[in-house]
């Protein structure tokens, strides 16, 4: 489902319990440089972000985009709810959100556990290096989108390639023994959603060092695949105004990082 047109965020709902932890540049940070150099803004508007990557490749930018974005905010699993219904909403009905994978637009107010309801799904799944709902990983909104119950349950910790059997509620979403593939729409949202976990989480703060490779079945493993499919849909799915929307929502109002691959995915090849 491609999106084009934005509304305004649901007011009252971004009442995420938030831990503080200092940003690499606010929002108002970039505003003021924007401002004082327009030119560049309508270039590049998060340039001043994304300084110290400039001019790297490979591990050298791995490293840089790691350090840029590591210093976040931090939303409980809890707050979680409250946050996916501002940063997921729909813009045709402020009152609803769009669920991932099914593309369907479903009430805000039915999230919780029961069939047909929405739940939290972290795409990165939170067995693959066992960090759980702990705060950080398994609370990163960059990963957590809203989907059917059912649907997040099909998808389990499966891996992401292509194939397999139609998932009902998910149309145009496939899955198999082993893994699962999204419907065309979101293959790029999942393949930079993945991207960000593997630099965002490098093992050095007391988490897992997530890698992506080219299997399926890693399991309990820090890892997910397949990287090199992956690639591939993120060149065939180009960031939308969902999307970006979405890694504007999450800098300005709750954890004060982004995805680089939203804003740069030709940065995608430069490192993998």
């Amino acid at each position: 489902m491609r999106i084009s047109r934005l509304t305004p965020w649901a007011a009252g709902l971004a009442a995420a319990a938030l831990f503080a932890v200092p940003a690499a540049a606010s929002a108002g940070q970039q505003r003021q440089a924007a401002a004082e150099n327009p030119a560049a803004a309508a270039a590049d508007p998060y340039a001043d972000y994304y300084a110290s990557a400039r001019g790297k490749t490979g591990p050298a930018l791995k490293t840089a985009l790691h350090d840029i974005i590591k210093s976040q905010s931090k939303v409980t699993y809890e707050g979680v709810w409250n946050a996916l219904k501002v940063t997921d909403e729909d813009p045709a009905n402020p009152n609803n959100v769009i669920l991932v994978y099914s593309g369907r637009s479903q009430s805000k107010a039915t999230n919780g556990g029961g069939v047909n309801d929405w739940n939290r799904e972290h795409v990165w799944a939170k067995s693959h290096g066992d960090f759980g709902t702990a705060t950080g990983p398994g609370t990163d909104l960059h990963h957590l989108r809203p989907e059917d119950v059912t649907v997040n349950s099909t998808r389990g910790n499966k891996d992401f390639d292509k194939g397999g059997s139609p998932v009902g509620e998910a149309p145009g979403s496939r899955t198999d023994a082993d893994s699962f593939e999204p419907r065309d729409a979101v293959k790029g949202d999942v393949a930079r959603m993945l991207l960000y976990m593997a630099v965002r989480y490098d093992g050095g703060d007391g988490f897992a060092n997530l890698e992506l490779n080219d299997k399926v079945n890693n399991g309990s493993a820090p890892a997910m695949g397949r990287i090199s499919l992956l690639k591939q849909w993120n060149q065939m799915d180009p960031p939308d105004a969902f999307e970006q929307r979405r890694n504007q929502v999450i800098f300005d109002r709750y954890q004060h990082n982004r995805n680089p691959f939203i804003d740069h995915p030709e940065w995608v090849n430069s490192i993998w």
